[in-house]
């Protein structure tokens, strides 16, 4: 027999089954399939028409619902598509709308949505259940059967061209490059190409056929696809790509010198390689992108340690705590110079010696200054950006280096397993990772920054397990950043944000399945320990001046101004002189714009790793040092002199 509550107890019972209800009504609502990391445009009921209507270019819309099983399981499919053409989205751009949002019920109603999901190119519908190379291939004839009449303003030209166009450039001079496709009739390779080059300039892409028999024979092709490439020069070649994949193609014409990303007028005014952004030439330093540089890396441990670190004028409780587990880390795992690893480790053992809870920031930059001038200590003063060096002074630099020198240490974790051997971070896959979030959460100028970098870490570091998956986990987040950043304000022109590592660093690292790029995550790792490993970093523009072991240095008077820390990709270079010591905020004024500086006030004598004795307390330490020794000695010797006479007093009877 059932059991029928009572009425009271009913009301109860359908006031909980309603908030239930809505509870997981709201969690539905909340727990949306795509969010605005992910490379869609989210519509709406207030957005789509606005949106749709009148664009310059098309839309492939997916009109779903949160709650759709289907919806869910083709979400991935979705973004992934999304990702893989985001570079379109002058010609075609893709956005969904999601009907189980009560907001959207009436948009949905208007448009004949019925089921989920529905798909439709401008409004024109299609199946769901293609894949995502049939997907883009659709778009592609979209686009291409568009009439002249309603063609997408921002859409180039996607039909072959003719021969004799090609054949004029010959031996032309251009103010770009044009790359040529020449492909079978039925291949998709070239319009894609097109498309994925949309937001670059300095570069025209155009395509032919392979039916064109006298263009392939004077062009010298044999087999297709292929690409061919003039130059700004009027030299022209076959381009030579390690696998004859669209990604390929795209990537390595991305990469020519003078191919950047479009930008606003503002934005492009910016100065050429070797200018400071102040009228000032700076040398321009020739680099091996397949290489490591020790410089690089140097310099951010300089900057790190005297400039950024120098905004906390004293450690303690979790600061202290991150500091030292930080230092702990570089010093174990750091593959630089001797007189750099002779450093860390020194000032690993002062943190780790001194049972003090607070310590004043002045203590920790006279032992990296090494103030006391023992031998062998020495991190250079100089900023050398190489293979971190930017277009102009704004961009790469500190934040570059910052991102080389975790990568070298994950490797190193993964490539030494006993060099964290008592430190209490041993067996730890996790020690390089966790170290390098707090530090960024603790430390990093750049407070946006560092709160992206902690949702990372929220949403997936816990799933690392070994030392293997920390440098794979470094390397999809950076790229998941360089993602993110890909056309901002921050990207050097010179040095697009890019997937990495490209083709032409590492052609095994990338696979096509089904039309899609995918990584071969085990050439990954590979390239990576190979890369990131202490025999690639190369030595090449490090300082060699080291200053010779002596009295100590007393202290001179310096006025620095200090940068602001900005974004993840700003460039920040420091005075060599730019030691903090004694702060003191101003603001300085020039050029019509404000900058915040540090004002350094002198102080006499010589401080002792910044604990406040002068050079005269020193000397008043060691002379009481002395008279107490020759004290204790003389009572030493007075006492043993008395008990020596007390036993050999015979007294005569």
């Amino acid at each position: 027999m059932a059991f029928l509550p009572s009425p009271p107890m009913a009301v109860a019972f359908r006031l909980k089954i309603g908030i239930l209800l809505g509870l997981l009504f709201g969690q539905a609502q909340s727990a949306r399939l795509y969010t605005e990391e992910d490379p869609v445009v989210i519509l709406s009921s207030d957005s789509l028409k606005q949106s749709v209507f009148n664009s310059s270019s098309a839309w492939l819309l997916q009109f779903y619902s949160s709650w759709c099983g289907h919806c869910i399981q083709y979400s991935a499919t979705w973004k992934a598509l999304a990702g893989d053409v985001k570079d379109w989205a002058q010609a075609i751009r893709i956005g969904v709308l999601d009907c189980a949002h009560e907001k959207n019920f009436d948009i949905c109603k208007e448009f004949g949505i019925h089921f989920y999901p529905t798909f439709r190119v401008c409004f024109d519908s299609f199946r769901a259940d293609r894949e995502l190379q049939t997907v883009r291939q659709l778009m592609v004839n979209f686009l291409q059967n568009h009439t002249k009449q309603d063609w997408p303003v921002g859409c180039p030209p996607l039909d072959p061209a003719r021969s004799e166009d090609i054949l004029s450039l010959m031996g032309k001079k251009t103010e770009f490059y044009t790359a040529v496709i020449v492909e079978d009739k039925d291949s998709y390779i070239g319009r894609e190409v097109i498309l994925d080059l949309l937001p670059y300039e300095g570069l025209a892409v155009k395509r032919t056929l392979s039916s064109d028999k006298l263009l392939m024979e004077e062009l010298g092709i044999t087999s297709v696809p292929s690409v061919y490439l003039f130059h700004p020069n009027g030299t022209h070649t076959i381009m030579n790509v390690q696998k004859r994949l669209r990604f390929f193609f795209s990537s390595f014409l991305k990469l020519l010198p003078g191919v950047h990303r479009k930008q606003s007028t503002s934005s492009l005014q910016r100065p050429q390689p070797g200018n400071n952004g102040q009228g000032t030439q700076v040398e321009w330093k020739v680099f091996e992108k397949s290489k490591v540089y020790m410089a690089d890396l140097e310099s951010g441990l300089h900057y790190l340690l005297r400039v950024e670190l120098a905004t906390h004028k004293t450690l303690e409780g979790e600061e202290l705590k991150t500091f030292k587990d930080f230092v702990t880390v570089v010093a174990k795992l750091f593959p630089g110079r001797q007189s750099v690893v002779k450093l860390l480790e020194t000032l690993l053992e002062w943190l780790v010696s001194l049972p003090l809870e607070k310590i004043p920031y002045d203590a920790i930059l006279d032992l990296v200054n090494n103030k006391m001038r023992i031998s062998g200590l020495y991190l250079s003063e100089q900023v050398q950006w190489v293979g971190c060096q930017g277009s102009s002074v704004a961009l790469r630099g500190y934040p570059c280096s910052l991102w080389t020198l975790f990568h070298v240490l994950t490797v190193q974790a993964a490539s030494r397993p006993d060099a964290l051997a008592n430190t209490g971070f041993e067996d730890d896959p996790l020690a390089v990772l966790q170290t390098m979030r707090r530090y960024i959460g603790t430390f990093f100028g750049c407070q946006e920054c560092g709160k992206h970098f902690e949702e990372m870490a929220q949403e997936s570091v816990n799933q690392v397990k070994t030392v293997d998956e920390a440098v794979l986990w470094l390397w999809r987040k950076h790229n998941q950043v360089n993602a993110r950043l890909a056309g901002s304000m921050s990207e050097d022109p010179m040095f697009p944000k890019t997937q990495w590592p490209t083709p032409d660093l590492c052609p095994t690292c990338h696979e096509e399945q089904e039309g899609l790029h995918v990584w071969n995550e085990q050439m990954v790792l590979a390239f990576l320990k190979q890369h990131y490993g202490a025999s690639n970093i190369s030595l090449k523009y490090s300082s060699n001046s080291q200053p010779e072991p002596g009295p100590p240095a007393p202290d001179k008077p310096k006025a620095i101004t200090k940068p602001n820390n900005g974004h993840l990709n700003q460039n920040l270079k420091p005075s060599p002189d730019s030691i903090p010591k004694h702060q003191k905020r101003t603001e300085i004024s020039g050029a019509g714009e404000k900058l915040t500086g540090v004002q350094i006030e002198a102080r006499p004598g010589m401080t002792f790793l910044g604990l406040g004795f002068s050079s005269l307390d020193m000397s008043l330490c060691v002379l009481l040092y002395t008279l107490s020794c020759v004290f204790l000695m003389f009572m030493f010797f007075f006492f043993r002199s008395k008990r020596w006479k007390a036993r050999n007093y015979r007294p005569y009877v």
